[in-house]
């Protein structure tokens, strides 16, 4: 094994730089993981990749080894482990909490408020490499039925789109709306096609990933953001609206869009980042008697619920991948990634 590896960083201009690192060892409770497949989040590009934005849990600190959606096999072994070994297949859960705080130990890491709290890909070298030294309590197992950039979807996008779905609850008693079909809004209308919503509806503006959508059979009706946007919605659901909806747009147009589109008693979780939002609170949410759900990424165990019916359904996140690319590449990774004419993108390592 060599001693050397290179990673790709993120300097802030909308750039990516390869530099060399010494590749990692575990320590006590620590395992390397051999990197098989990285996607890109869209927060790496909104906090990150353009610009240093990012705050508190989303502050990068530079130099780092980029990438919190990595996924792999454990190469070499620390001492003190307690499940995993050598030779597993495993997801990084992308934030190392503390495990001793409330939230740590509810399995919500990315709640950890605590000064020893640090995200992959952040505030510790991340998924953008070859190897990465992985705490073994931040690890998932990944089943065989699963690819690695199945894998690599589960670590945040879709996990994050699962927590938001069982906080709202869906089921085949109900019309769902997802407004903005990115690679977060695809995984929200794939999990909740397997999850047998009897309508599926779409709110998106840029054509590549209107097409995707209805490429791969996710959506019933699909719309761009309109001044009727919502009479639109209304009038394929019977004057209705949706019992469900989902915002993965980030855009105060796209949230009044999945507030106002959701009928008398339903639900809304926010899950796009960043943002404002504008209602009126008695005739857009008050009235309708609607409630409104914040959700952000999820939990260790609520993860591992999730790989375990990925199987059972048998869906492949991998499948809202439409390019990947070598790390010697990852500066045409991100770039493609920030264009936004794309579905999810990889960076892939070979064996």
């Amino acid at each position: 094994m060599a001693v050397k590896m290179r990673g790709a960083i993120l300097p802030g201009n909308s750039s990516v730089e390869l530099r060399e690192f010494d590749i990692p060892k575990p320590g006590f409770g620590q395992v390397v993981v051999r990197t098989k497949a990285t996607t890109i989040c869209g927060s790496d590009i909104r906090c990150i990749y353009r610009e240093h934005v990012g705050k508190g849990p989303e502050g990068y600190i530079p130099g780092m080894v980029a990438g919190h959606e990595p996924c792999g096999i454990i190469e070499v072994e620390g001492e003190g482990l307690k499940r995993f070994k050598k030779g597993d297949r495993v997801i990084v859960y992308h934030i190392s909490g503390c495990g001793v705080c409330h939230d740590c130990r509810m399995g919500y890491y990315i709640s950890c408020k605590s000064q020893h709290r640090q995200a992959y890909g952040w505030q510790r070298n991340g998924g953008m490499a070859p190897y990465i030294l992985c705490d073994e309590k931040d690890l998932i197992a990944l089943p065989d039925e699963l690819t690695y950039k199945d894998g690599a979807q589960v670590a945040c996008g879709f996990g994050t789109v699962y927590e938001a779905i069982e906080k709202i609850g869906v089921s085949g008693n109900d019309a769902v709306l997802v407004t903005g079909l990115g690679p977060v809004g695809l995984a929200a209308l794939m999990l909740c096609k397997a999850l047998g919503a009897n309508k599926l509806i779409g709110v998106e503006g840029n054509d590549y990933r209107i097409a995707l959508a209805q490429k791969l059979g996710l959506v019933d009706y699909v719309f761009k953001p309109s001044d009727h946007v919502v009479e639109d919605i209304l009038a394929v659901t019977g004057g209705h609206g949706v019992e469900r909806a989902i915002d993965a747009s980030a855009a105060d147009a796209g949230r009044q869009t999945a507030v106002r589109a959701t009928r008398e008693w339903g639900k809304i979780a926010l899950v796009g980042e960043g943002g404002t939002m504008s209602l009126t609170p008695s005739p857009d949410m008050i009235h309708g008697q609607k409630t409104i759900y914040g959700s952000w990424v999820t939990s260790l165990w609520r993860m591992e619920d999730l790989v375990e019916r990925l199987v059972r359904w048998g869906i492949h996140p991998e499948d809202l991948i439409t390019d990947e690319f070598p790390l010697e590449k990852a500066d045409e990774a991100y770039a493609l990634m920030a264009g936004g004419n794309c579905g999810k993108v990889a960076v892939v390592f070979p064996d």
